[in-house]
């Protein structure tokens, strides 16, 4: 147990003494830009489903199925 209670008070030293947290504005700015990004993932894949869609559906109509 008493291991347990050092490697805690140890890992919440650390966390108050030797993280750097990111300022609000650092916070506030890399947030837009993962939500950019992932807009334009989301984007490209919904294109690229669509894209295959109607592939698919033509070749299907050409085969006869």
């Amino acid at each position: 147990m008493n291991k347990l209670s050092i490697y805690v008070q140890e890992a919440y030293d650390e966390l108050l003494h030797k993280v750097t947290w990111p300022t609000w504005d650092e916070l506030q700015q890399t947030t837009i830009i993962v939500l950019v990004a992932l807009a334009l993932v989301t984007a490209v894949i919904f294109g690229m489903d669509l894209v295959s869609e109607n592939v698919l559906t033509f070749v299907y109509k050409l085969i006869g199925k």
